[in-house]
């Protein structure tokens, strides 16, 4: 069984803001394979179904994102999978281009709270991961502010596009494993 843990923050408030790239990938992926995310446990909308003939848990921590952890711990322990394997954790992150993405099968936080968060719970840093680029910050606006922010339409098109190939490269992680995913979707966009 796979964790699939999009990061965001719960509430209409954050709904499509740039740090919310990890839910919107999640929707993705529920949308696609006909998963209902209307569960509530261990401290997150959930949702299970099957990806890639995989039993999954589709997993949307309503802790707020700084406290990611707490929801994603809880689950582990409770399903008891190895999080090295089969924890996939989907992230925005402002290193990157938009749209682009960044798969890791382990690494340090870069700066980013959830992530933060779920390495101090876990005890490690071991963990597949994707992040979803949402571009740098401009210069003097403040790091909060940029990633409550909401994109611009053109913005927007180029990220629903980002969360179908995250969304598909959880697919590829699936069923052919992390470094196959790595190959296919790390390369730099023109």
């Amino acid at each position: 069984m796979f964790i699939i843990a999009g990061l965001g923050n719960p509430s209409k408030e954050y709904d499509k803001t740039r740090h919310n790239a990890g839910f919107d990938t999640v929707d993705f992926l529920a949308d696609k394979h006909g998963i209902y995310m209307g569960e509530k446990k261990h401290k997150a909308l959930t949702g299970k179904g099957t990806i890639g003939g995989e039993k999954v848990l589709l997993l949307k921590p309503q802790t707020f994102m700084n406290l990611s952890g707490e929801s994603i711990r809880s689950a582990l322990d409770y399903y008891k999978i190895d999080e090295t394997a089969e924890l996939i954790v989907i992230y925005d992150d402002i290193s990157l281009p938009p749209g682009q993405l960044r798969i890791r099968k382990k690494g340090s936080a870069g700066g980013h709270n959830g992530i933060k968060n779920i390495i101090a719970h876990l005890g490690h840093d071991t963990f597949v991961r994707i992040k979803v680029g949402v571009g740098e910050k401009p210069k003097g606006r403040d790091l909060a502010d940029y990633v409550l922010g909401r994109f611009s339409k053109e913005e927007r098109a180029l990220m629903e596009e980002a969360f179908k190939e995250a969304g598909e490269a959880v697919e590829v992680i699936i069923e052919k494993g992390p470094d196959a995913a790595m190959n296919l979707f790390n390369q730099k966009k023109q």
